[in-house]
């Protein structure tokens, strides 16, 4: 399902415009990347999804065509966890 299909279904459901449901959409986006930037807390849907981001510390990777070891630094990562009710609902699913 990509975008304008979700905006579809989702103004179908909740009964709003289309206009409506894809201002609803990029606020939603929004308010998650500006959370996760902060990194000072998560997005919770509960039972359904967790937004939040993650620390990465310093490695030493290879180079896969020289095979010579490279430095990477530390960084941050986001990560989405699934809650309980997709989890039973992706095992529903054939």
């Amino acid at each position: 399902m990509n975008r304008s299909e979700l905006v579809a279904a989702l103004s179908e459901r909740a009964e709003v415009t289309r206009k409506d449901a894809d201002a609803v959409l990029a606020a939603f986006a929004e308010i998650v990347g500006e959370v996760v930037a902060k990194g000072d807390e998560k997005v919770t849907i509960p039972g359904f999804l967790t937004f939040e981001r993650t620390h990465r510390a310093a490695r030493t990777a290879r180079n896969p065509q020289t095979g010579e070891p490279i430095q990477i630094a530390a960084g941050y990562s986001a990560k989405v966890s699934a809650g309980s009710k997709l989890k039973e609902a992706a095992k529903g699913a054939a």
